[in-house]
């Protein structure tokens, strides 16, 4: 990765950021959006699945997210400090 292309967030970051403001988005719309893979997409779906900041709730064929405002943030320099703290942080 060169120096200009780095970001402040993460991918796991972004595909909160873009299920916040569209909970009912498609994976392929999620990777197009945060410009990876869907694979990767999926991954990270997963993950915050995992650790309980993504709730899935699947309506027919299509699947809608519930962002877990008051999830922890999991790194030691944002202890004390949630998911929605982040994201209204982020969405101003």
């Amino acid at each position: 990765m060169s120096a200009q292309n780095w970001t402040y967030l993460t991918n796991h970051t972004h595909v909160l950021v873009c299920l916040l403001r569209d909970p009912e988005a498609r994976i392929r719309d999620l990777a197009e959006q945060v410009g990876i893979t869907e694979r990767a997409v999926q991954r990270i779906v997963s993950e915050l699945e995992a650790a309980k900041v993504l709730i899935k709730t699947k309506t027919g064929r299509r699947n809608s997210y519930e962002v877990t405002l008051i999830a922890p943030l999991r790194h030691e320099v944002e202890a004390g400090h949630t998911v929605g703290e982040l994201l209204n942080f982020l969405s101003g």
